[in-house]
């Protein structure tokens, strides 16, 4: 063989394996037979097959899917994708019919078919582990809605709170999550089948039949959009990094926490790590690993954005792009959603160092203000004035504005020399916490009700 030929044939192998998506898009395999399938009912439906074509197609299809499942099946660059790989070996089983299977239609509304299949399936998926995590924090809230906590800004301590409404928070995070995957499945249980390559086909087919075997609402309405469309698959790329970020934040406290200047919670040995040369410390690696994984599904999300911000209409094949990163983000959210429920399942919280933890900060500063202007009728910003004194006054003895004697709160501003006792128990931590019983407020009743709304939700749910 001359070097020509030897170049050529390299060149030649480099594009196949450059432009064939086979080795990735193989995960679609059950839709595109599931999809296959429909099609040859419906042309059987239309006169177009013979009911023996049809059933001789049929069973071929469910061969080659035992094939796959099986491991017998083998996965060439020769056919490029999964859609030719699927028809070449029906068409080597059963002959001449399976060489009719793909009369009305195209390689671009199967495709979009098949992914938008893949799409719906694991938006319904996620969903129901989203369910499960939110009842897990509903589990944890419902042990923990006198447990006080440093309610934190700026990741300074604030204002006192229940453990249980913190997690309710995440409750809350992970609900939208929630409504979000089960908003966008919605919007995008449409059809593409039968979109042919941009413009619909001559032949007589049903759209709206294979539309509902597949599980459809309707056939999607304009062809040419359909084809071109991958907006399902940037909704559950942005669906999923929303809920993502969402698990990194509880991740960066569960870091916070488990550390020795918190030991808020202590993480079970399964999700923790030693290190590898100081036997004493107990690494929280795991959430850390969910932390990071965040920027990974960030990436899938703009890399697609970016592969479709300039394609004309209709079909390109830079939509080959979109699969890879959904595929990586599906599987990412899912295994993190797994661990996550079991670390929050498993972790275990330390009530003592929490509690302690309030009495720094002056956390029950805001209830003298607050008093002041319910009780004394004071302007706020006089009330807020005299609250730095007290707290001022507080600070010079090493105490906790909470621990300060009735005369010591007298001692600090001549204008409340005369402040009634009662001003003791609006200073107590708890009482500071129950307080705020507004709507949505972090006192033990409004988040004993909040866990009740959840489980309403997640009985009809």
């Amino acid at each position: 063989m001359s070097n020509e030929q030897i170049l050529k044939n390299t060149n030649a192998q480099i594009l196949d394996e450059f432009n064939a998506s086979i080795m990735f898009d193989k995960e679609l395999y059950s839709q595109d037979i599931k999809g296959s399938i429909a099609h040859s009912q419906m042309l059987c439906e239309q006169g177009v097959l013979t009911k023996e074509e049809q059933k001789s197609i049929e069973n071929g299809l469910l061969q080659v899917k035992e094939e796959i499942e099986t491991g017998k099946f083998e996965f060439s660059l020769a056919y490029e994708d999964i859609h030719m790989a699927v028809e070449n070996r029906l068409t080597e089983i059963i002959g001449e019919p399976g060489k009719r299977l793909h009369t009305a239609r195209s390689r671009n509304d199967q495709v979009a078919t098949d992914f938008r299949l893949y799409v719906q399936e694991k938006s319904l998926s996620i969903k129901e582990q989203l369910k499960e995590l939110v009842g897990t924090f509903i589990e944890v809230a419902n042990k923990h809605t006198t447990t006080l906590i440093p309610g934190m800004t700026h990741l300074q301590h604030a204002q006192p709170l229940n453990f249980g409404y913190h997690m309710l928070a995440y409750a809350n995070m992970f609900k939208r999550d929630f409504e979000r995957f089960e908003s966008s499945y919605e919007r995008n249980n449409y059809s593409p089948l039968g979109s042919a390559a941009l413009a619909g086909t001559p032949h007589n087919i049903d759209r709206d039949s294979t539309s509902k075997k597949l599980g459809f609402i309707s056939p999607t309405s304009h062809a040419m959009d359909t084809v071109s469309d991958r907006d399902f698959a940037l909704e559950i790329l942005f669906n999923i990094s929303t809920s993502m970020m969402h698990i990194s934040r509880i991740s960066e406290e569960l870091v916070t926490w488990s550390s020795y200047e918190f030991q808020f919670v202590r993480m079970s040995d399964e999700y923790a790590t030693t290190s590898s040369i100081m036997p004493q410390k107990k690494n929280p690696d795991v959430p850390e690993l969910l932390r990071g994984k965040t920027g990974r599904v960030y990436g899938n999300l703009i890399s697609l954005l970016t592969v479709m911000k300039g394609l004309p209409l209709a079909y390109n094949k830079d939509t080959q792009e979109d699969k890879e990163g959904v595929f990586d983000s599906v599987k990412t959210i899912e295994i993190s959603l797994k661990i996550l429920n079991e670390v929050i399942k498993t972790m275990i919280v330390n009530v003592d160092k929490m509690e302690n933890a309030c009495k720094i900060g002056h956390l029950s500063a805001t209830d003298l203000a607050d008093f002041l202007v319910q009780k004394q009728n004071m302007p706020f910003r006089t009330a807020y004035y005299i609250t730095k004194d007290v707290v001022e006054k507080a600070n010079s003895l090493n105490k906790d504005i909470s621990e300060l004697t009735i005369d010591e709160i007298r001692e600090s501003n001549e204008e409340i020399k005369n402040i009634d006792d009662e001003i003791i128990m609006y200073l107590d931590l708890r009482n500071s916490m129950n307080a705020r019983n507004s709507f949505g407020g972090t006192s033990t009743i409004q988040t004993v009700e909040q866990i009740k709304v959840f489980e309403e939700w997640l009985e009809k749910k």
